[in-house]
């Protein structure tokens, strides 16, 4: 034999008080359950009201009583129930009621689903659709809005890199004994500028950082780290690593970084409630100096230092060069040009692109000697 479920244990009728909204007397009534209705009836069997179960509505009431009228009704007539055995039955049979709070949790539950979605869809948006829409827009921004952009994201990306708090003194060759130093460095920036004749222009600058490094900002900003100088061995090396981060600048890499990393901080300050992106500054600047770049923006950028190297008469193996003697080096900063697995197919590629030719020294070796010293004054 099959148990009865819970609703056929409830009662179908049970004894309330019924206020008709006219006099302020109450009426000791027998509440009746009907398929579709909600009867009250008088002592001598009269029906008082007839209430459908969907246009009931609940009313403010102590614990333990349920106090009932309808929906729309003009006349304030209301039903109270301390039984809560016919509670609980009414509230199995009309949905507006709800004491079981059964359309809360199915509503809980949509909100849930729909905001699982509604994250999933934003991610979506930010691994496939922000890269792609990036890479559209960034060939479209005027170099003028550019350089702006970067401008401001150089200011938050130096004070990130500069961890000592040096101030001016962070950028080598300001100092007497680092001039020469400087303009031996001007004059390997010069012949790189010239040959690469780009749409706008640069500004390279050699820091105080420990780091075999260099990196490029949106707008043409280069920083050569001082630890990139200490590993060179010559000033094709150099170059051939300038001429690298230069590739950078001319396919906007940085710039396509910070549009793609700018919508994500959109995305993301939707979901935080951040609509305005006050860190987006902060975040974008972060982004770029934590971006390894791929295989692909890497080779471009390779081939891009080869081909320029070439044009100006230097050694075009010189990147390759030293990238073996820098890979697997350990730093804190970006992987533009180290720990990368795969250097050794770069190297390779390099070579490849290369090919033969004669080459000459960019700079002499008393220019050279001099740019070592750039930043010898701290």
């Amino acid at each position: 034999m099959n148990a009865p479920d819970a609703q056929t244990l409830l009662p179908v009728s049970g004894r309330g008080v019924f206020y008709d909204g006219r006099s302020a007397a109450h009426h000791d009534v027998i509440v009746e359950l009907a398929p579709q209705t909600l009867r009250m009836h008088a002592e001598d069997g009269s029906v008082l009201a007839e209430w459908p179960y969907d246009a009931l509505e609940t009313h403010s009431a102590p614990q333990g009583l349920l106090r009932l009228g309808t929906a729309g009704n003009p006349v304030l007539a209301r039903l109270e129930i301390k039984d809560p055995r016919l509670i609980a039955a009414i509230d199995a049979r009309s949905t507006p009621v709800d004491r079981a709070e059964r359309i809360e949790r199915r509503l809980r539950g949509k909100v849930i689903f729909w905001t699982i979605a509604a994250t999933a869809s934003l991610l979506l948006v930010a691994i496939v659709g922000v890269p792609l829409l990036a890479a559209e827009i960034t060939p479209l921004i005027p170099y003028a809005i550019e350089r702006k952009l970067g401008d401001t994201v150089d200011a938050q990306a130096r004070a990130m890199l500069d961890t000592d708090h040096q101030g001016a003194a962070f950028e080598c060759g300001n100092a007497a004994s680092e001039r020469a130093g400087r303009a031996a460095f001007d004059k390997l920036i010069a012949a790189l500028q010239a040959g690469a004749a780009l749409p706008f222009p640069l500004n390279v600058m050699v820091v105080r950082k420990k780091d075999a490094n260099a990196i490029t900002l949106p707008g043409g900003h280069i920083y050569v780290f001082a630890g990139l100088i200490d590993k060179a061995q010559s000033a094709d090396e150099l170059a051939g690593v300038i001429a690298h981060e230069m590739g950078h600048a001319a396919h906007r890499d940085s710039t396509r970084t910070l549009v793609e990393s700018a919508g994500l901080s959109f995305l993301f300050g939707m979901l935080l409630g951040d609509f305005f992106g006050g860190g987006a500054v902060i975040y974008t600047s972060k982004t770029i100096l934590q971006t390894s770049y791929s295989r692909a923006v890497e080779a471009a950028a390779d081939a891009y230092s080869v081909r320029l190297m070439r044009r100006i008469g230097g050694d075009p193996r010189a990147l390759g060069t030293i990238l073996t003697r820098i890979a697997g080096s350990t730093h804190p900063g970006p992987k533009i040009l180290i720990d990368h697995p795969e250097t050794p197919d770069r190297v390779a590629a390099i070579e490849r692109l290369a090919g033969s030719g004669q080459t000459r020294p960019l700079l002499d070796s008393a220019d050279w000697a001099a740019l070592k010293t750039i930043c010898s004054g701290a």
